[in-house]
């Protein structure tokens, strides 16, 4: 099964010219692309990769190729934004309803995601990439919590990045956490009910583990048009970009495309006039 896997990846990477490997270059911040402004560039960008069976039905290929051909896009997104100087990145890599897939494909997911963190964090050490993991990690395989562990206790302290990584996560599923955590502060008179506000419920939930907790944009890929319960309290004021391509053929190109229609939009967070990052004010 092993080899199997290896040599369709080899395969996959030669079709599609987006081999990405863990070599000794330092993601420095360069010139960025054409039609990019510095000053609008996004603190924190989330990512629901979709698509992944569809191109690999599409190729004909086992649903599972599908997932394994878009092992690599964490680095390689996580290099650009190194690159262009975006702050966190946030990716939905399996939500609380994905258990119902079959029980194959769950279980080359699992294995497929301890590969890639134990893979990949050569490389975030070297660039400064801070790792963190948000969802139920209880439920998740002993290899694979132990491989998030290895992960985000080696790279806790870097800055240059944060990478978050959503497993086993439901956006219901945290809010409803949030409101038990702090129902239990109240009942054991550490808080009073009228101390509970926007910036509490903040600290209560999973992303207060990174200094910008809302994206300002969300991308979708395969075309699909809804936010699957991801981060449905801090998606509140994010700007929606959906893209046709399928996740394995998301690329630096796409990317690109999906800022320029970022940075061609007037955020107002309710108001009118109001321009300012909602990051820089909580």
């Amino acid at each position: 099964m092993d080899i199997k896997v290896v040599n369709v990846e080899e395969q996959l990477a030669t079709e599609m010219g987006k081999f990405v490997v863990s070599d000794a270059r330092v993601w420095a911040e360069e010139e960025l692309p054409a039609g990019l402004l510095r000053e609008s560039i996004p603190k924190h960008v989330a990512f629901i990769m979709d698509g992944n069976r569809r191109w690999a039905n599409k190729k004909d290929m086992e649903p599972m190729l599908g997932h394994n051909a878009s092992s690599h896009c964490l680095q390689l997104l996580a290099e650009l934004c190194c690159k262009w100087g975006i702050k966190v990145m946030t990716v939905f890599a399996f939500s609380t309803g994905n258990w119902l897939r079959p029980q194959v494909e769950v279980d080359f997911l699992m294995n497929m995601f301890e590969i890639v963190l134990l893979r990949d964090l050569e490389a975030f050490i070297r660039n400064e990439v801070r790792v963190s993991v948000i969802g139920d990690t209880t439920k998740l395989p002993i290899g694979l919590q132990a491989a998030i562990a290895k992960a985000t206790e080696a790279t806790k302290n870097f800055k240059k990045l944060h990478v978050i990584v959503a497993i086993n996560y439901g956006g219901r599923e945290e809010i409803i956490q949030a409101c038990q955590s702090i129902c239990r502060k109240v009942n054991n008179n550490l808080i009073d009910p009228e101390d509970i506000n926007e910036k509490l419920f903040n600290q209560e939930l999973e992303t207060k583990c990174t200094e910008f907790p809302y994206p300002d944009l969300l991308i979708r890929t395969s075309g699909e048009q809804r936010i699957s319960n991801f981060l449905m309290w801090q998606l509140a004021y994010t700007e929606l970009y959906f893209e046709e391509c399928l996740w394995p053929d998301f690329g630096e190109k796409e990317f690109v495309k999906a800022l320029r229609s970022f940075q061609g939009r007037q955020r107002r967070y309710g108001g009118q006039g109001v321009y300012e990052s909602h990051n820089q004010s909580n």
